[in-house]
């Protein structure tokens, strides 16, 4: 069914410790920092500012999800992307990275959603099927599959029938 990939939400359980010290759940509900655009629904589900960090540290996930992760930090998403066919992939995918505060990335040369990011990101295929899209070439991705991005150019496709999604978590890094 079009547009099913917006729907995905993700429940964040969140581990801490109680007055006496014992280990306890101290949240669980849908995390509340998403972002929904025509290329893809990100949902953010922690951040770190810096790392090494304490492991008790609070989230400091923002109201709105985007792509870079703190300077120093990471983000951990669940992200969900709609069957190419669904969309405008020539022309939208510009405008859901700009959404995404990764418009600087991107180039009026390249393919469409072809973006660079100062992060290691490690990424896992949870459902569907999703093309990595680099320079020179391309490789299909299927559920389980896991592909280290390390801050070079991407793009992203779902030539599929149904949503795919990922998890990923993103590591700011710089470059040599």
């Amino acid at each position: 069914m079009a547009g099913e990939y917006r729907d995905l939400r993700a429940r964040r359980i969140v581990t801490g410790l109680d007055d006496q010290g014992r280990s306890t759940i101290v949240s669980d509900a849908l995390t509340e920092t998403r972002l929904i655009t025509d290329a893809f629904m990100r949902n953010d589900i922690w951040q770190a500012k810096e790392v090494p960090g304490s492991a008790l540290a609070e989230n400091t996930l923002a109201e709105v999800a985007v792509i870079p992760p703190p300077p120093l930090g990471y983000t951990y998403n669940l992200t969900a992307f709609p069957p190419d066919s669904e969309w405008d992939y020539e022309t939208g995918y510009a405008q859901a990275l700009a959404n995404a505060a990764a418009s600087e990335s991107t180039s009026d040369t390249d393919i469409p959603g072809m973006h660079t990011t100062e992060t290691v990101d490690i990424v896992t295929i949870i459902s569907g099927e999703l093309w990595a899209i680099l320079e020179t070439g391309e490789t299909l991705l299927k559920p389980g599959d896991t592909i280290v991005q390390r801050g070079t150019k991407h793009a992203w496709r779902n030539k599929g029938d149904v949503p795919a999604v990922m998890a990923a978590i993103q590591i700011s890094a710089t470059r040599p």
